[in-house]
């Protein structure tokens, strides 16, 4: 049976057939809109169109609606956290806000390149970044859009954008650190500390107390489960996370302790880290964990902290040469430093006399070295070491950053130590960066210590110099490959390359007609030894392990298969891989303007030469061997 559908065969009263009623999109219930208008291929640019044309669609599209809220998380989905779930917002204006921000970071962070191509290391670049006075989340947001896009593509980018992020960082941390130690002493937390040490020294990676005190719970939980077994009713077994719980019989304290020495040291496998004591790894609480194997303060900043939340307490001592922690076997205390067992954590919690504990670092000690310290102390032990490990350094940017991150931690805890504001000064000024604020670090040190006026007196009088030379800066040389003297040189810029002795693969970011180092060098390294010695082209190589070379042009020789180097500064002079070789920024090429016609006809010659034909089939594979055999390499 049909149903009779208007304008078929229908006609109205007065004999006139009706318009058909057509139904337009805003008809539609703006429920129904905000969905189809949350479809995710519709952009920010889309829903601004659509917004546009006409009060319906604009009435939608408003600013604390469904569908700004939409764009605003389906672009940056890293963002959510700051916001609670069903908040009412108005989206549009946060959309503005964090799009404006993200261009001006990135005009920011590709200007920084022309203007710090030459330092060593980034100074004061970074202050223009703070003074956006954008949020903070979102300034890291985008530095974190632009490291994370295409691995192998805007190399100079990701590379200043990762400083930055590493600066901006690690700023935050210092606030963190500096709330901590306003805290009153008996509520800073040793582990804390540690995890803000470690978080500044590693602002790139994910470490955070919540994580660390979950990967300690799960020890905790073990030791309960083997106490379990040993005595099903011991009071420990009852403390919750977060109790503030004291076991106060030392039988039962001794059972807790040897239930942490089994799981640490037997199941788990912790031990301290003798053949490799000096990695500054062995430092960072996460990479402790994570490895297994640390010194002595480290691990006893984890051994405390489990048997606190055990019900055992114990303090921390500042022993010369060999960090310990001490457990008082007296009821009602004591500083009778008999009274105390003395616990290895390095030695697989091994128990101590206080007369064997000197025989660890091999001399008597006075009774003062064997006291409780505070946590503030604890943290300047830790940094010091780090600081040790920076001066022990090879010079290069690695343990430079090393040293100058463990200094702005000292200084922070401790900030009127003369002698360490002295080698900051000394550092900054042999970096080359932040000359006014070493002029302020100076003049802190003259009102410490009047004594120290001569070398204070010649840095300030060289970091005015410095200052004076800054303002006039001198033009880039520039090395034409068709120049007369450069004729000799074979190779360019980019290219991948093998060093023929040593094996390392490298890429070449510079390059000289001529050794250019001095006669020491040339001596140590046994230049004269090669045939052609010093009188030949050397090329300044980022080797794959993270290293700076300077190689002659007899040693090398183009890759055969060309493959990525994974140096971290190859973004300073690369903005790109392409496959075959690097391809040079806008700096290096201003250095080597024409090195890059020479890579890229050198890697057509190399790679992209097509395969020799042959007429028979049957000698396929000789033919094969023969071009193998013809190939310059």
């Amino acid at each position: 049976m049909a149903t009779s559908v208007a304008g078929d065969g229908y006609s109205g009263l007065n004999g006139v057939i009706p318009e058909p009623h057509t139904k337009k999109m805003t008809d539609l219930p703006a429920e129904l809109l905000e969905h189809i208008l949350c479809f995710p291929v519709l952009t920010h640019v889309d829903i601004c169109n659509i917004s546009c044309s006409c009060k319906r669609l604009h009435d939608v599209c408003h600013g604390r609606g469904k569908v700004w809220g939409h764009q605003y998380k389906l672009r940056w989905p890293r963002l959510q956290k700051y916001y609670r779930q069903n908040e009412c917002c108005d989206w549009l204006r946060e959309y503005r806000t964090r799009h404006v921000v993200g261009i001006q970071i990135r005009r920011t962070v590709e200007s920084i390149s022309k203007r710090f191509f030459t330092e060593v290391v980034l100074g004061d670049s970074f202050a223009e970044i703070e003074s956006l006075g954008a949020p903070e989340h979102f300034c890291e947001d985008e530095l974190l859009f632009i490291l994370n896009s295409d691995k192998r593509k805007s190399l100079t980018l990701k590379y200043y954008a990762k400083k930055i992020l590493y600066f901006l960082r690690q700023q935050n941390i210092l606030r963190s650190l500096k709330t901590f130690l306003e805290q009153p002493p008996e509520q800073q937390s040793a582990l804390e500390g540690a995890v803000l040490v470690d978080q500044y020294c590693n602002p790139l990676a994910d470490v955070t107390l919540d994580s660390i005190s979950a990967q300690l719970d799960e020890i905790t939980d073990k030791v309960k489960k083997m106490l379990r077994i040993k005595n099903p009713s011991h009071p420990s077994l009852r403390i919750a996370q977060g109790d503030c719980f004291v076991v106060e019989d030392f039988e039962l304290q001794r059972q807790v302790v040897g239930a942490l020495n089994s799981v640490l040291y037997e199941q788990l496998q912790y031990k301290g880290n003798e053949f490799d004591y000096y990695n500054p790894l062995n430092s960072y609480i996460h990479q402790v964990l994570l490895r297994r194997t640390g010194i002595p303060i480290s691990l006893s900043v984890v051994y405390m902290t489990l048997a606190r939340r055990l019900g055992v307490q114990l303090e921390p001592v500042n022993f010369p040469n060999h960090f310990l922690q001490r457990w008082c076997q007296k009821p009602t205390g004591s500083e009778d430093i008999y009274d105390f067992v003395y616990i290895d954590a390095f030695g697989k919690g091994k128990q101590l006399t206080a007369k064997e504990c000197e025989y660890l670092i091999g001399h008597q000690v006075t009774a003062d070295y064997y006291s409780a310290i505070s946590t503030t102390e604890v943290l300047l032990r830790m940094v010091g070491n780090l600081l040790n490990i920076g001066k022990r350094g090879e010079g290069n940017e690695k343990s430079y950053q090393l040293l100058r991150d463990s200094l702005d931690l000292y200084l922070t805890i401790n900030p009127d130590n003369v002698q360490y504001l002295l080698l900051q000064a000394r550092l900054y000024f042999h970096l080359g960066i932040w000359p006014e604020k070493v002029l302020d670090i100076l003049q802190h040190i003259q009102a410490l210590d009047p004594s120290q006026h001569g070398a204070v007196g010649y840095l300030v009088q060289h970091t005015l110099e410095h200052i004076q030379h800054k303002k006039h800066p001198v033009e880039p040389e520039v090395k034409r490959r068709s120049a007369a003297e450069h004729l000799e040189v074979q190779y360019s810029v980019g290219l991948i390359m093998k060093h023929k002795r040593s094996g390392y693969n490298c890429v070449i970011y510079g390059w000289d007609p001529k050794c250019t180092m001095s006669q020491e060098w040339i001596t140590t390294m046994r230049v004269n030894q090669l045939s052609s010695g010093a009188n030949q082209p050397f090329y300044n190589v980022l080797v794959q392990d993270g290293t700076c070379r300077y190689a002659a042009q007899e040693n090398l020789e183009p890759h055969s298969a060309p493959l990525e180097i994974g140096h971290p500064e190859v973004g300073r002079y690369f903005s790109e891989f392409s496959d075959t070789h690097y391809v040079a920024n806008e700096e290096l090429q201003t250095r080597y303007p024409e090195d890059m016609v020479e890579t890229l006809g050198t890697v057509r010659e190399l790679y992209h030469r097509p395969a020799p034909s042959t007429g028979n089939q049957d000698q396929g594979p000789a033919a094969e061997h023969n071009s193998h055999q013809a190939t310059p390499m």
